[in-house]
């Protein structure tokens, strides 16, 4: 059984996100706001290496905690998820993959964003010189 959205209009947005109120009705006939948040999409990119993953150490402010991450970053305008990806990792890492093969698409948080997030993985690079963002640790 679908839901049907009736309507939706913008309640905030900026250049990278905007949140959402729909009119929603779901399959047992109940009507209701939903919110909800459309972001862009996401291309990240896993580099492996004699055995070993290119990570990164970063601090993210809003939950304040540190993790290690892979290389990722929105998708911009007219730019397919392979270059998205390819170019955050040289952004982030300095770092130029030779080639990237997707590994998987998801969508991890379905029920209240629409952001799309495309894995690719290659185990071919080569330094390109310093980042222009943040440095690798491997």
């Amino acid at each position: 059984m679908r839901w049907v959205i009736h309507g939706e209009e913008e309640a905030w947005s900026n250049p990278w996100l905007s949140v959402r109120r729909l009119d929603v009705e779901q399959p047992d006939g109940r009507r209701f706001d939903y919110h909800a948040v459309r972001l862009k999409d996401i291309a990240a990119a896993v580099v492996t290496r004699d055995g070993c993953v290119l990570l990164m150490w970063r601090h993210r402010f809003l939950t304040d905690t540190w993790a290690w991450e892979v290389p990722m970053g929105i998708i911009e305008p007219d730019e397919t998820p392979q270059a998205a990806a390819a170019r955050e990792l040289e952004e982030e890492t300095g770092w130029r993959a030779d080639g990237l093969t997707e590994l998987i698409r998801s969508e991890p948080a379905a029920g209240i964003t629409d952001s799309r997030h495309f894995v690719f993985r290659t185990t071919s690079v080569r330094y390109a010189g310093p980042p222009t963002e943040l440095g690798p640790v491997w």
